[in-house]
């Protein structure tokens, strides 16, 4: 299986995956609860990686238009579930058409931006995005399982 066929399912599973986490809260308001110890509602996670997806593979990758508005996703609170899921399958949309444009070739190519240190490979970068992608998931699994109360 090639690299690009990879990123195509695993950025597919995860990003479905989300959409079931976030439709899986039984109660819609914890969507946007914290406590002590959890910062970050599932709610702002989910809006962070939409923010994150569309700027760094759509735009950057994809020439799409989007503007971030980053401190939006960890500020905004109570936007209703079906919008959340609206802009995950919109997201889902602008990853399959962006990297149905790209070659095997082309991610050995430089990513466009420097985003970290150094300069890195448009592999680098949507490996590196799959794997944040992954790690705000679990957090996501992790925050529905202890704050989803129902009323």
């Amino acid at each position: 299986m090639s690299i690009l066929t990879a990123l195509k399912q695993l950025f597919n599973r995860d990003l479905n995956k989300l959409k079931e986490e976030i439709s899986l809260y039984q109660y819609e308001p914890a969507l946007w609860l914290t406590d002590a110890n959890i910062t970050n509602p599932a709610g702002n996670l989910c809006l962070h990686l939409v923010g994150n997806l569309n700027t760094f593979v759509g735009v950057h990758l994809g020439g799409t238009d989007y503007i971030r508005k980053r401190d939006l996703e960890f500020s905004l609170r109570d936007v209703p579930r079906a919008e959340l899921l609206q802009k995950v399958d919109d997201t889902i949309r602008i990853i399959e058409s962006t990297l149905d444009s790209l070659s095997e070739d082309q991610l050995t190519e430089e990513y466009p931006i420097t985003v970290f240190d150094t300069r890195t490979t448009k592999a680098y970068m949507l490996l590196h995005l799959a794997t944040h992608l992954g790690y705000h998931l679990g957090q996501i699994n992790y925050h529905r399982r202890l704050l989803d109360k129902t009323a």
